[in-house]
């Protein structure tokens, strides 16, 4: 499954609680209708006023062509959609968003852990958007996250899913990739990966910890951006073994 995330960023003018308005009661009707979008996802800030970002928009598509024609493609932050509803979206998207401010990445989503049947409606979660190491290619960087990190990773207590969301277009991609951990309770969030306000954490102990410090052999954590938040299911019209 293809992944557009948008990492909103109000327009300056406007308090958070006017985008959530507009976000979820104008934009959202006509995102979640964009030609070729099978599953919209949201995700809040649990702590608004120390996020990096407003939210995040999570669009799925089959095909990459069906995502690139409705949203662009890796390369810029802004794009210019053909189809009708796709292009409707984009027009509102002036309304209520800085584009310029508004990183985005399109990548392949590859479940590592699921223990909630992909149900994530209501889930807590924290997104890592992960920027490589200085000296290091994107293809290093993807072997040590995939062969040596994820298995640490997948561990931390209260992990009940994980999932990486790995860029079609690297050259051209913002982030080297996504790492999104979901938990049930966000108190085992911030006990294992720390709360918002910074971009390092200090782990308690456990796999957390072992975790944290091998995110220093691969990652530049100053240029690392998380978001944590709560996840709401918009629209789901694809239904496999794993929830999706």
């Amino acid at each position: 499954m293809y992944k557009h995330v948008a990492l909103l960023v109000r327009q300056s003018d406007m308090s958070h609680e006017a985008f959530v308005e507009h976000w979820q009661n104008t934009h959202t009707p006509i995102a979640k209708d964009i030609e070729g979008v099978v599953r919209y996802q949201q995700v809040l800030p649990t702590e608004p006023e120390h996020a990096e970002f407003d939210g995040l928009a999570e669009l799925y598509f089959e095909t990459l062509d069906d995502l690139h024609e409705a949203l662009g493609s890796e390369g810029s932050r802004d794009y210019d959609p053909t189809k009708e509803i796709a292009a409707k979206a984009r027009r509102d998207v002036d309304n209520f968003l800085d584009v310029e401010r508004r990183p985005r990445l399109i990548g392949k989503e590859r479940v590592v852990k699921d223990e909630v049947d992909g149900d994530t409606d209501g889930l807590y979660k924290h997104s890592a958007f992960l920027v490589r190491k200085d000296g290091m290619t994107h293809e290093q960087f993807l072997d040590h996250w995939q062969n040596t990190h994820t298995p640490i990773a997948k561990e931390i207590e209260g992990v009940v899913r994980y999932c990486q969301v790995v860029p079609t277009d690297p050259e051209n991609a913002e982030f080297d990739g996504i790492a999104e951990l979901y938990f049930d309770d966000i108190d085992k969030l911030y006990d294992a990966l720390g709360s918002e306000g910074s971009r390092d954490y200090e782990a308690k102990g456990g796999k957390a910890a072992e975790a944290r410090e091998d995110v220093d052999n691969f990652l530049a954590i100053e240029k690392r951006p998380r978001f944590i938040g709560h996840e709401r299911l918009v629209k789901n019209a694809i239904e496999t073994d794993d929830g999706y």
